[in-house]
């Protein structure tokens, strides 16, 4: 019997790029529409509210098993919500606020370096997007690595929930 663990949709496939979505939208912001951006964030909250119901149910239904063969834990529900709360500030910050801020400072910067520099608008505008979006692959191992070092010195120990890194 293979003993793996299960797949998590949510974090083991391409379906967690769209956590990343907002990136891409802060990436072409000077070349797509305010809407446009916005609906890039939509997107992206939208994976971070579906991994929190994931992981939130898989939660429940592993503690109620756990809670009905009689195995001390505590209650199902109230797991569920530690998991829940972790995984929905976990991945507010680590796959939207702070990439998205980032790489909106990084086409900022990288524009008005541009512009310092002569560069025409439309070339301004394509190379600081090119540069928004080289940068993404380069910031979200570090910002997800910082989000659990924080999280653990703070809102983990604080809800009883283990430490990510060990």
């Amino acid at each position: 019997m293979d003993s793996k663990p299960d797949l998590d949709i949510f974090r083991d496939t391409p379906v967690r790029y769209l956590g990343y979505a907002n990136e891409i939208g802060e990436s072409f912001r000077s070349m797509i529409s305010q809407v446009a951006v916005r609906a890039t964030y939509g997107v992206s909250f939208g994976y971070v509210f579906m991994d929190v119901i994931d992981k939130g149910k898989k939660t429940f239904v592993k503690e109620k098993k756990l809670s009905e063969s009689g195995v001390e834990k505590e209650s199902p529900v109230i797991k569920t919500a530690k998991i829940a709360t972790d995984c929905l500030v976990w991945q507010s910050f680590a796959s939207v606020i702070i990439p998205g801020f980032t790489i909106n400072r990084i086409c900022k910067l990288s524009s008005f370096i541009l512009q310092k520099n002569g560069a025409a608008l439309r070339t301004n505008k394509i190379l600081s997007t090119i540069i928004g979006l080289g940068s993404i692959p380069l910031i979200i191992h570090p910002i997800d690595h910082a989000c659990h070092k924080v999280m653990d010195k703070t809102i983990r120990p604080m809800i009883g929930l283990e430490t990510h890194i060990k």
